[in-house]
């Protein structure tokens, strides 16, 4: 059975069904790749160095007879490497799998052959993961209708995004895929951020399935930024000009919130979050903030930052054209993300 070279819209097609090999090098696949792709690397990075430098100083052919003494004494133990991968599969009969380097060339071509010759059904992608990349920020530029949920810091909004996916809601939680929660306490308790690359890989191909299924998505009012990353400019300004929901809680419960969630952390992380915003906070509010916490008081410690952050918050929900028109206000006793998920669908009338 020959390899089939499918186009990116077939492949894309085809990601959630079959197991994706990514046979770039490690450091390639580590910056950024296809989610659930598996790194089958035909070349270490280095091999990878010496094959492309041996491709531009001496040509195709000298490159490929170097690159198959790298290739010839890992073939068993890539063979082994996917059998055990599909073994441990959902479908562990499945003989299919989708195949890609960096431009659909030689290395694509070189492990589809081996893969081939074993007897499994191999598709490799044409133009390679450049060509994924394209579709990718293709995604970005597309029309979607955003409901923004927002409220002030403390609101539970995160949480409130996760009710209405239980309730059948399509939503991306932008700050999941960043893994981070967009204030200056944001990376605590948090896995390491994603590159750039990496976090638009997941939101392209988040915003694609949903899209794919339904007319709308929910999606968390935020910053442009989040934590390193960057939320795609045409889609940012998608979504600042979406029907935002404001849930309106009262200050209080919003602070019980806040000090729950964050009150866990040592205090050298927290002093050394509230450090980082010192210029934006003042120096009198960042000092007395330190101060409680040293005195243990972390409610008033949160206190002073709620109140900043509630300020942001305005200038930024405001900073929008026709924000009137825009902006609806929710009022709610408490945060409480379930109940106020079913009032938000309510209000929204869905």
């Amino acid at each position: 059975m020959a390899v089939k070279r499918i186009s990116i819209t077939e492949f894309v097609s085809m990601m959630e069904q079959y197991p994706i090999l990514d046979v770039r090098s490690p450091l390639e696949y580590a910056h950024a790749h296809m989610k659930n792709a598996y790194s089958l690397p035909l070349f270490s990075d280095e091999e990878r160095k010496v094959v492309g430098t041996a491709y531009k100083q001496q040509g195709k052919q000298p490159a490929i007879k170097l690159g198959l003494n790298y290739f010839g004494v890992k073939m068993a133990a890539m063979v082994s490497e996917v059998e055990a991968l599909l073994a441990a599969s959902p479908d562990p009969n499945n003989k299919v799998v989708l195949v890609h380097c960096w431009r659909g060339g030689m290395r694509s071509a070189g492990v589809a052959w081996l893969l081939d010759l074993y007897g499994y059904t191999v598709y490799t992608l044409a133009g390679g993961y450049k060509a994924y990349r394209n579709w990718v920020l293709a995604q970005f530029i597309m029309p979607y209708q955003c409901k923004v949920l927002g409220g002030f810091t403390g609101s539970g909004k995160t949480e409130t995004l996760q009710s209405l996916k239980a309730l059948g809601q399509p939503i991306i939680d932008l700050e999941g895929l960043a893994h981070h929660k967009g204030s200056t306490f944001g990376n605590l308790g948090q896995p390491v951020q994603p590159s750039q690359e990496q976090f638009e890989n997941l939101l392209a191909q988040a915003l694609y399935k949903i899209s794919a299924n339904h007319s709308y998505i929910w999606l968390e009012d935020e910053s442009r930024r989040i934590g390193l990353v960057n939320i795609p400019t045409q889609l940012f300004e998608q979504m600042r000009k979406s029907k935002l929901y404001f849930l309106d809680i009262p200050f209080a419960s919003r602070l019980q919130f806040i000090v729950s969630g964050y009150g866990k952390f040592e205090k050298d992380q927290l002093m050394s979050a509230i450090l980082r915003i010192k210029k934006r906070l003042g120096g009198l509010e960042t000092k007395t903030a330190i101060n409680f916490l040293i005195e243990d008081d972390i409610e008033s410690s949160f206190n002073v930052l709620l109140t900043y952050y509630d300020k942001l918050y305005v200038k930024g929900a405001y900073n929008r054209e026709n924000p009137e028109s825009l902006i609806q206000k929710i009022e709610l006793p408490s945060v409480d993300p379930s109940a106020n998920a079913a009032t938000l669908l309510a209000s929204a009338g869905l």
